[in-house]
């Protein structure tokens, strides 16, 4: 293990190890790594290419109501020093809605983040940067939107296909700019999505993939065999807000797909987004949800998302969703979720296969379920995990941690 990583581990609210009488032998210790996250860093994002990359951005205040993207690279079981893809004054900062920079192509980088319209809180853009040249440079900003209306544009997921950076993303251009993310707030926020080449302009118009879904829970995007799978969560007419998947054919978008008919019917939206993972047809989403009581489940499809499995549930009870999923080459999927425990929050994570729990959870740190805190990342490093997460407090900071997988 390399030496950046801390010694000093169970005094940072890391569960170190497994712990003696908790039964987990499918992961090995978890250590905090130091991460490149500078003071009031706060909301991580993971992201790794088909090569092997993996990167981390945060945003991290530069100075006086300014913030950063920053990013760095997981190499040799550490963090590269860090770097900045943009910086701004004007930018819509917030907890469930947080930038990226998503390594594709060969040294290639995409950079998103949300830039603030005057005059409304509920009025912002996305704006794309991308680098040809591993950091060293960055295009112009530009928007895979061009519709310039004064609603919510956001919860973006950046893919790669053929080369291309494909954006996926929310937009509100049929919506009120003042609206509360209620059942009344004029049109339907709609699923979109835009091709954007190496010269960071958009290729072609952007696309309506769905003309109605739930106004702020996040997006999260996989590649199959047989292209990519975007999940999030749908909105009927009913107020039905339970989790869909879409997929992207020869021939266009395809209609979405429940992932399972939770019949969750909530007249604002719940801020708990899905997250999808892929394996050659093996797909795996894993997502939040409370028809009767807080849950989450994890469902399976073996035919890149035509169909999925009867979902598993994974956890009940007093969990607050905000959950990550990554897919092991033997099959297993690995949920990641927040859950109340003793007047406090733990980040858990545990394996599944098709047939339910394949072993104990095991926690990765202690945390709370304050907005400030985030959303919790888990990527897939080699023959390991990797977590990232937001520190809250007067004070936040990015903490990250590495665990092996037997």
């Amino acid at each position: 293990m390399n030496r950046r990583i801390l010694a000093a581990v169970a005094s940072l609210g890391i569960a170190a190890c497994n712990g003696p009488d908790s039964g987990v032998r499918w992961l090995g210790p978890v250590t905090q790594v130091a991460a490149p996250a500078g003071a009031g860093s706060r909301y991580p994002h993971l992201a790794s290419a088909a090569d092997g990359r993996v990167v981390m951005s945060w945003l991290e205040p530069v100075n006086e109501g300014a913030f950063a993207l920053r990013y760095s690279g997981w190499r040799d079981d550490s963090w590269n020093p860090a770097k900045t893809a943009a910086s701004g004054r004007d930018w819509f900062v917030n907890w469930a809605d947080f930038p990226s920079v998503v390594p594709f192509a060969e040294n290639a980088l995409a950079a998103h983040w949300l830039e603030q319209r005057p005059g409304s809180v509920y009025s912002y853009d996305v704006r794309v940067s991308i680098s040809g040249d591993d950091g060293r440079t960055w295009t112009a900003p530009t928007s895979p939107h061009d519709d310039g209306t004064p609603s919510e544009h956001g919860f973006v997921s950046l893919y790669e296909s053929g080369g291309t950076l494909q954006a996926v993303w929310l937009d509100g251009r049929h919506t009120s700019a003042e609206h509360d993310h209620g059942a009344d707030s004029g049109g339907a926020m709609t699923l979109r999505t835009a091709a954007i080449g190496l010269d960071g302009r958009r290729i072609g118009p952007d696309v309506e993939v769905d003309p109605r879904v739930c106004d702020c829970c996040q997006t999260d995007v996989a590649l199959t065999d047989e292209g990519a799978a975007v999940v999030y969560r749908d909105r009927s007419e009913r107020e039905v807000r339970d989790i869909a998947v879409v997929r992207r054919t020869p021939d266009g978008w395809s209609a979405p797909v429940r992932v399972h008919e939770d019949g969750w019917i909530i007249d604002a939206c719940p801020v708990n987004g899905p997250a999808i993972a892929a394996r050659g047809r093996t797909v795996a989403v894993a997502w939040f949800t409370a028809p009767d009581r807080p849950r989450v489940r994890l469902a399976f499809s073996t035919d890149s998302g035509r169909g999925f499995s009867a979902p598993i549930e994974v956890a009940d009870g007093k969990v607050a969703g905000r959950v990550d999923v990554v897919l092991l080459a033997d099959g297993r999927a690995v949920v990641s979720w927040i859950e109340e425990r003793a007047g406090a929050a733990e980040i858990r994570a545990q394996p599944f296969t098709t047939d339910g729990a394949a072993a104990a959870p095991a926690t990765i740190a202690r945390t709370n379920v304050a907005r400030s805190s985030g959303f919790p990342q888990m990527v897939l490093a080699g023959d390991a995990l990797l977590f990232a997460w937001t520190q809250a407090g007067q004070a936040p900071r990015v903490l990250t941690a590495f665990a092996a997988l037997p």
